[in-house]
Parts: C-alpha cells; structure tokens; sequence
C-alpha cells in the first residue's frame, strides 16, 4: 500500500493518546518525574524479548554517530518537558509542543537534504495551528495569551526548547533508521534511553519514591508503558516509509484524540471550543497526505 506510513502514523498517535489518557487518570497529582520513567521502564517486557528476535542490521558508522547523537538530546527532552509542565499551566506550555512540525520543514533539510512540497507544507502550518488552538484555553486566557506568556513563563521557552529538540531527535532517528532497520533502532533506542534516564529520574523523584514504590504506584503505570510501546513500534514504522515532517505532522493528530479522551474520560468541558482547531489539523491532514 503507498500511504500505508498514514496508517502507521494514526495508529502511533492514537497510542500516544491512549498512554496519556491511562497516565493521567492513573497517577493523577503524582510525581512527574517518577511517572515519567515509570512508563518508560513498562516498555522494556514489551521490547526485550522481540529485540532478541530480531536479526542485528548491518550497521555502519552513521548510524552510531545518528544513535549516540539523538539520545542524549531526548534525556533532556524527557526532563524538561516535565519541567515546564511544573513550572507553568498546561494551556500556556502545551501549545508549543505543535512546533515541532514547523521545525521539522528545514531540519531535515539541513541534516541530510529532504524536502517538503508546497502542499506539504501547507498541510504541516494547518496542523501546527489546530495543535496550537486545541491546547489554547480560550475561555480563561485567548488564542495570543501563550505567545505573550513566552516574556514572562520560563515553562512556556522551556516547552519551545524541547519542540526544537524534538525535530532533531526525529531527524536523527531517521538517519538511524535508514542506516539499521525501524524496530532494532527503536527497541534498542528507548532500552538505552530508560537505561540512561535512571540516575537522573530517582534523584528527582527521590522524595517521593518510597511512597511510589511502597504503596505500589507504579504498578499503575504497567498500561500505560504497554500502550507507548505501540506507539513506539507504529511511530518507527512510519518513519522508515516517509518524511519525517509528515510522518510527525500525523502524529501530532494525537492532541484530536487526546481531547475526546479528556470529554470521555475526564468530563472535560472545552470540547466545542476545540473544533476549529480539530477542523483546521483534519484539513491539514487531508492536504498534506494528498500532497505527496
């Protein structure tokens, strides 16, 4: 199938919605940083015993250089990321999360030359600018409050930080692939970056990780790692068939199911204020999958 990648790319995103959703009524009010890790480590029974059947890729220097190169980036990512969720509301972080898209239009193109349609990137500014408004609280702040916020909330330079990281981190995970195959790359990837996120993680939580670990909370986060680690297996998947703008452009559909898991799930009532953002990211899908 030729957009097969589209399937892989919804399926992923419909995952990473899945965990979020599972995370947050889980351990709701819990550590961050702990759930965090957490759900990283509840990946690994998922990953470990397929990663031993899958054959070893010849594998060359670029893909050492793209791999060593990516996952300390995404250590950071991971931290931050918790970090300007702590340090400023969610309606004024989270809307910066859409950026990576937009980055993603000449990253790329930087790192190793791919290009974007016109079409593409129509498609992707769609997307960026529904993800945007899907996260805006338009009721309590207005659609221009998150880019005021950017002079006084250090959550929200935090937010555009990990947005810029994160268009890197795609970027070299698709050198890594081209250069392996999409599942060694992924397994061993977030196997090493669990690894790595360790000491870091149980410092930061160190407060709170007896009562983690002796009321049993993380036993919580058990779903929620099985579901990201779908989302991990698709978003491979998809980026070893396509752009790497599209392919997180789709992705990026997961803020749609994200907030029809929040009217299900969590009586949220800002449905209705959502839909021009859900109307113009549909839009930008259509145009974008149409483009190639």
């Amino acid at each position: 199938m030729k957009n097969i990648w589209v399937l892989y790319a919804l399926l992923s995103a419909f995952f990473l919605a899945t965990s979020d959703a599972f995370t947050k009524r889980a351990v709701k009010n819990q550590d961050e940083y702990l759930v965090a890790w957490f759900r990283l480590f509840f990946t690994l029974p998922v990953f470990i015993p397929i990663l031993l059947f899958i054959p070893v890729p010849a594998i060359d220097n670029i893909f050492y250089i793209a791999f060593f190169s990516a996952l300390p980036l995404e250590v950071i990512t991971v931290f931050l990321y918790v970090k300007a969720i702590k340090t400023s509301p969610l309606n004024l972080t989270l809307p910066f999360l859409s950026l990576t898209p937009l980055f993603l239009t000449f990253i790329p193109y930087i790192l190793y030359g791919e290009r974007i349609s016109t079409g593409g990137i129509i498609g992707i500014i769609l997307i960026v600018t529904g993800g945007y408004i899907l996260n805006v609280d338009l009721s309590r702040s207005g659609i221009m409050e998150p880019v005021r916020a950017i002079f006084r909330e250090k959550g929200s330079i935090m937010m555009i930080i990990v947005a810029f990281i994160y268009s890197f981190t795609s970027s070299l995970g698709k050198i890594a692939i081209e250069h392996s195959s999409p599942l060694f790359f992924g397994f061993s990837y977030f196997l090493l970056l669990t690894v790595l996120s360790t000491p870091l993680s149980i410092f930061m939580g160190k407060q709170n990780l007896r009562e983690f670990v002796s009321k049993r909370i993380y036993k919580r986060l058990v779903l929620p790692g099985f579901f990201y680690a779908l989302m991990v297996i698709f978003h491979m998947l998809a980026l070893d068939l396509t752009k790497v703008a599209y392919m997180i452009s789709v992705k990026r559909l997961s803020l749609i199911i994200g907030v029809i898991y929040g009217y299900i799930l969590f009586k949220e009532e800002s449905f209705k204020q959502r839909l021009l953002g859900t109307i113009l990211m549909l839009t930008g899908f259509v145009i974008l999958v149409n483009s190639r």
